[in-house]
């Protein structure tokens, strides 16, 4: 399957993804695990580490030069064009090939930090449908407008955690995500922490284990 979904033409696909937890061809529940700006999977893997949900099927993608797209994801969508089209399409090819192992969307999770975060909120803005759950962990859709509803998340469960002091992603947008995303029909959980670093804390550990094992 992994040559079925490389593509010269979408840099995004080239690396490897890591695959971590339970095996994809025997699981029953599978994540989507983005990692942010200048990080690698190793970044989310110790994020699943201090998570402790072993039952689940892992898949980890990695971005080309460790990062999705160029510019502030509050950029102009062209600013980061082709890049930002070629990562929604590689996390299109990950689902693909999640759903090619026998796991629907409607028992996939979502899971994303920053950048990967955004990315996330974008794909759920754009392809709405029911998945398992979304863990939005400091991020917002992208592009400076504001946006409106586009289809339905069908009551998909989403927690969506961030900083009130964050340096990338200003609350507003974060919280404007949130509203976005209820009014699509998702049950969204926020929580806004005092964190002054850009990081994933205990709490929101707890609240991502939560969604997983719920």
């Amino acid at each position: 399957m992994a040559d079925t979904i490389r593509s010269v033409s979408n840099p995004h696909l080239e690396p490897d993804p890591v695959f971590a937890g339970a095996p994809l061809d025997r699981a029953r529940r599978a994540a989507l695990v983005v990692h942010g700006r200048g990080q690698t999977p190793d970044y989310m893997l110790a994020i699943l580490d201090r998570v402790a949900v072993p039952d689940i099927a892992y898949v980890l993608p990695r971005a080309a030069g460790q990062t999705w797209y160029p510019a502030g994801f509050m950029q102009p969508l062209a600013a980061n064009q082709p890049w930002a089209d070629h990562a929604l399409d590689a996390m299109a090819a990950f689902l693909a090939r999640i759903a090619e192992a026998g796991i629907g969307a409607e028992d996939v999770f979502l899971v994303g930090f920053s950048q990967g975060a955004c990315l996330l909120s974008e794909l759920l803005v754009r392809s709405p449908r029911r998945y398992a759950g979304a863990a939005l962990l400091t991020g917002g859709y992208l592009g400076p407008d504001e946006r409106g509803p586009s289809g339905s998340l069908a009551g998909t469960p989403v927690f969506a955690g961030t900083s009130r002091y964050d340096e990338w992603v200003p609350l507003e947008r974060a919280e404007a995500t949130a509203r976005l995303l209820e009014r699509m029909g998702a049950a969204v959980t926020m929580r806004v922490y005092e964190d002054r670093e850009h990081l994933v804390n205990d709490d929101e550990i707890a609240e991502v284990r939560k969604l997983l094992t719920s």
